[in-house]
């Protein structure tokens, strides 16, 4: 199977979200060069999204973390908002899939559900990872699809390419300190 025929079966089995007229929804996806399982236990990370998504200043989970949990997170400045409470729909470790839900906060994603998938793959020769991560949320009075689309699909490229790099920053100092051992 070619890489894009892969990533249509990923979005099939595990990004099919449903939308109504009043949402925008989209699906995005990223190539790292690190090992899946290393990326997935950043992103499996529900308490501590900080680790590598840079708007995120603080976390805290209430409770055991499991399906249900919630977490309030305190947004960095310059993003129009400074709180979210989030609720973890899915963690599976098998299929490294997470879904969560925005389910309170001073900003104006309403009805904000996002699913991100990790799949491990082949970059230039060595193990790497497609990070697919899709969304809906309502489409705020007074913005439209397009505009409300593009701001979230901001959002995620930006976390996007945090993980990435610090996947990647962790791969290589992986890799290095083993070659030092030996």
């Amino acid at each position: 199977m070619n890489g894009h025929t892969e990533q249509s079966e990923y979005i099939k089995r595990h990004h099919n979200l449903q939308i109504n007229e009043s949402q925008c929804s989209s699906c995005l996806s990223k190539h790292i060069k690190a090992p899946a399982n290393l990326v997935w236990s950043l992103v499996r990370r529900f308490d501590q999204p900080q680790k590598y998504k840079p708007f995120v200043s603080r976390c805290v989970v209430s409770g055991e973390l499991g399906i249900g949990s919630l977490r309030e997170v305190k947004v960095k400045s310059g993003l129009p908002a400074t709180t979210s409470t989030e609720r973890l729909e899915l963690l599976d470790d098998e299929e490294h899939i997470l879904s969560m839900r925005i389910v309170d906060g001073d900003h104006r994603l309403k009805n904000y559900l996002s699913i991100i998938s990790v799949h491990p793959e082949v970059i230039d020769g060595t193990a790497g990872t497609r990070v697919i991560e899709s969304f809906v949320v309502d489409v705020p009075e007074g913005n439209t699809k397009d505009d409300t689309c593009y701001f979230v699909e901001a959002l995620i490229n930006c976390n996007h390419r945090s993980l990435e790099c610090v996947s990647e920053y962790l791969a290589t100092n992986d890799q290095k300190q083993l070659n030092d051992r030996i």
